[in-house]
């Protein structure tokens, strides 16, 4: 049966690199924050150069191109590098403060990455090397720079020539999302046009029919199955600048029968393709992750990453390179994003945790760069609708208490669900909200196992209102509990293998914690607790696929190769869903 959709337009366009501080090299510190740039000195030197060819881009269209540079210095050393600069112009003339009193850095702009000269090979003893380079377009054009000092204290010796893609400010990168109802999708892009400057658009319809000009900022309303979508820029000659063809399906209507297959990851992070940046190993499993989820790509419907987006950290060149990488699955199905600490926290923001984590992002570049279907584009809690699936997405970065906004929210999403059409409930936080038996989590006196007070707050309602699945990431492991409520199983492992439940859950939710995504990973506690049911320290995803009202299955698989190493069904009947449990039964009135 056709389901119906819509058309959301959102036009972003953002500037490229952002500024950065040097920073001791730890664990999961961002490669870009330990470029000292703001010290940087300037010393050309004549005997120093660096070339990069091709010096056009992208001639046929590509929004990616591989770069080769050469390099020579008169005095090599282990601590020179090369930075690629976008735009190609980055010196003292174009810095803030660089008039007045203030003169401001001599260079001002971080560079948007960068690879160690002594990554060719005979650098050492030559003095000259070459490195490749893969770039995207990202609307300005490039330069590569060679510093001797190392990161802390670099100092500029020589620039390359420039180089550009034949339409630098073409649009790309296409993201869809679900909209704020079942039969709206909506689609964000980047571009470097300006709004006045030329008028963005989508053209979108039924493949093999006429398509629908819809201007971007605006809505429309289309019945079909399988769509294509282009989106492009027309300049005030009538000339239009054309992003790439995709096609997708449209989401099924609430309640509607069909294979519905659901991916769920968080704290994926990018990784560099030519390796730069990446000797601190920052997110070392996050193009296994991406890569393998376009391979098996026609057979996932929708995903989630649920927070820890990009790890940019006030790097708004990163955003570029991740909404790049992951193009392939967010111009082809719905990409749902939650806010995490990476996103959102900073001291006095209004963020529920007062850490740095975001680096002064704020949540803004995630609620401009993804769509959600949020009531309150700040608060980043919303419901979404997908077939026999109802999904409550919380923001675990602000206040979930009861008697808060979110928690009023986190009720009625649970509760307006009809579970004899959509029987499958899945709760979402970045945080553990739930239960977790890392060793952040699960050492020290004050050991909790989750976030503290979560549990105390919000499983009431998940117990009341039978949630199926919870979802978690911020851990950077996967784990899976059996049914819990209030910290024990509810099913006994004699009725239960823990791969196959049916009937009654006992009031019971299974939660998983999937923050294998891409970043370092994270260790367990020694001992395992009794509601942890499997846990593994890897990098992977779930995939949840539900048949139909009654039957579901839910694997667990690594990046790595993409293969199954923790699955289990769920087989009820609507009756199941509504049988009473203990603790949420009505009162019983006794007989006289």
């Amino acid at each position: 049966m056709p389901s119906g959709i819509g058309l959301l337009l959102l036009l972003v366009a953002v500037a490229a690199a952002g500024g950065g501080v040097a920073a001791a090299r730890t664990i999961g510190e961002q490669p870009l924050s330990l470029i000292g740039i703001h010290r940087a000195t300037v010393g050309i030197d004549a005997a120093a150069s660096v070339e990069a060819w091709p010096r056009l881009l992208g001639v046929k269209g590509e929004d990616t191109a591989w770069v080769t540079v050469s390099f020579a210095a008169p005095h090599a050393s282990d601590g020179d590098w090369i930075g690629v600069f976008s735009p190609s112009n980055f010196n003292a003339s174009t810095c803030p403060g660089s008039y007045g009193s203030d003169p401001g850095p001599v260079i001002c702009s971080a560079p948007i990455k960068y690879q160690l000269a002594n990554y060719s090979s005979d650098y050492g003893k030559s003095g000259r090397g070459t490195l490749k380079f893969l770039l995207i377009n990202q609307r300005q054009d490039f330069s590569f720079a060679l510093f001797t000092g190392g990161l802390s204290n670099p100092k500029l010796i020589a620039v390359s020539n420039k180089i550009a893609f034949a339409n630098p400010k073409a649009p790309v990168y296409p993201r869809l999302a679900q909209g704020k109802s079942w039969n709206e999708m909506t689609v964000t892009w980047t571009s470097g046009y300006d709004i006045q400057e030329a008028y963005p658009f989508v053209e979108w319809g039924m493949k093999w029919n006429p398509p629908t000009r819809t201007a971007a900022g605006t809505e429309n309303l289309l019945v079909l199955l399988v769509g294509e979508i282009q989106i492009g820029h027309m300049l005030p000659d009538g000339q239009v600048v054309w992003g790439k063809f995709n096609s997708f399906k449209a989401p099924p209507f609430p309640g509607q029968k069909s294979l519905q297959r659901v991916v769920i990851f968080g704290d994926m992070g990018k990784a560099e393709r030519d390796g730069s940046n990446e000797y601190s190993n920052y997110q070392p499993g996050s193009l296994n992750t991406t890569d393998t989820l376009i391979k098996d790509l026609d057979n996932i419907d929708i995903v989630f990453h649920i927070g820890d987006i990009t790890y940019a950290n006030g790097y708004i060149s990163q955003w570029d390179q991740f909404t790049q990488q992951v193009e392939p699955i967010t111009a082809r199905v719905p990409y749902m994003i939650a806010s995490g600490n990476h996103e959102r926290d900073w001291p006095n923001s209004g963020s529920f945790f007062n850490g740095t984590d975001s680096g002064g992002e704020c949540g803004v570049l995630a609620e401009t760069m993804y769509y959600t279907p949020t009531e309150n584009r700040a608060n980043y809690w919303y419901q979404t609708d997908y077939g026999m699936f109802r999904f409550c997405v919380a923001d675990s970065e602000h206040d979930w208490r009861e008697g808060t906004d979110q928690y009023a929210f986190l009720e009625r999403c649970l509760s307006t669900v009809d579970r004899k059409k959509q029987p499958w409930l899945i709760f979402i936080a970045h945080r553990v909200l739930g239960y977790s038996s890392g060793f952040f989590y699960g050492t020290g006196a004050g050991a909790t196992f989750a976030e503290p007070t979560s549990r105390r707050s919000l499983q009431k309602l998940w117990r009341d209102h039978r949630v199926d699945l919870a979802f978690y990431g911020h851990v950077h492991n996967y784990e899976r509990t059996c049914p819990v409520y209030d910290e024990k199983c509810v099913i006994s492992p004699a009725n239960s293998s823990n791969s196959h439940y049916s009937g009654v859950m006992n009031g019971g939710t299974i939660h998983a914690v999937v923050g294998g995504g891409g970043s370092h990973l994270s260790n367990f506690t020694v001992e395992t607790p009794e509601w942890s049911v499997y846990r593994e320290m890897d990098y992977g995803f779930v995939k949840l696929t539900a048949f139909n009202y009654t039957t579901m299955v839910y694997e667990y698989k690594r990046s790595s190769d993409g293969k199954v190493y923790d699955s289990f069904t769920v087989h009820r009947e609507y009756r199941d869903v509504l049988a009473c449990v203990d603790g949420s039964c009505p009162p019983t009135i006794p007989t006289s």
